[in-house]
Parts: C-alpha cells; structure tokens; sequence
C-alpha cells in the first residue's frame, strides 16, 4: 500500500468509528426486543362446528374433566317439523331429548404426557344411537381432531372441528 492511500485510510477511521460507537449506543438503548414465548398450548374448551359444519358443540370443563354439548343445528327441525330429537337412542325414556343441548361429550381428562390430547372420554352419535370412546387432541387454535373408536384407538374414525369460537 502506498503512503497515500495508508494516510487517506487513517484520516477516514475516526469518523467510521464514530459511526460504528454511535450505532452501538443506539442499539443498547433501543427497547430489546423480547424472544415471545411460545402460546400456551392451546384449550379445546369453546365451541365448534363439527366436520361438514352440521352442528356446533360447546366443549367445557365439567369438574376436572371436559364435557360437550350440542347448541346448534344445521338443521334444527326433524321430519315432523318439531325440534329434532334424540330418536335413535336405545332408552326409549331418552328418545324425546331435543338435539339442542344434548350431552354429546363425557368424562376427557387430560392426557399427563401431551397438553394437546384428552382421553378416556365418550361421545355419543345421535344418528345411531351408540356411545364410543374418544379422544380429543388440539391441532392448534382452530382446529381439534375428534377419534371415536371401539375397543382400540385404531379402530375407529376421526373428524376434524374448527373452532367457531
């Protein structure tokens, strides 16, 4: 390097560095910005609309467990033009329960392993009349997947709700 050029370099330093000291000042003052925690995983309590949006069910904390009920209906009326009603049930005590409001989830309590699954719950099916066991497991905010089986989880069907609220 020439004599020049080394002289020329020297004379630029100074304010480069005070251009570099100035940036570091502004930096350590400005707020820092704060790592967001990851959410909390989120709760399946609330309501959603069940696959094909046919109804809508209330998921909420029944004692330490979950419990659901259904609050709306694609189709509220049944043949007759009266409130639908809990026709397949296998009491015939039950048979004139209307659809709106019926128990429709029982007894999930939350797995100790995963925040995201309830289990060893029970969900009845209107349209048979039959009671399965299930499991809940939370996707994320908006979407819950619903495993009704019998005997094993493998033998069974999952539906998938979005939240409605």
């Amino acid at each position: 390097m020439s004599r020049a050029f080394r002289e020329t370099e020297r004379k630029r330093m100074p304010p480069f560095l005070s251009i570099v000291a100035a940036a570091a000042i502004l930096i350590s003052l400005a707020p820092q910005a704060r790592c967001a925690a990851p959410d909390p995983q989120p709760d399946p309590v609330g309501v959603w609309a069940t696959d094909g949006d046919e109804s809508h069910v209330r998921i909420e904390r029944c004692g330490a467990s979950l419990c659901g009920t259904i609050v709306w209906l694609k189709d509220p009326l049944g043949d007759d033009g009266k409130d639908a009603v809990d026709s397949n049930n296998p009491d015939p005590a039950l048979r004139r329960r209307k659809l709106v409001g019926l128990p429709l989830l029982s007894g999930f309590d939350q797995d100790p392993d995963d925040a995201a699954a309830w289990l060893h719950g029970k969900i009845y099916d209107p349209e048979d009349g039959r009671t399965y066991s299930c499991k809940l497991t939370v996707q994320d905010r908006n979407t819950l997947r619903v495993r009704g089986y019998i005997g094993f989880s493998l033998l069974g069907k999952t539906q998938v709700w979005t939240r409605v609220r």
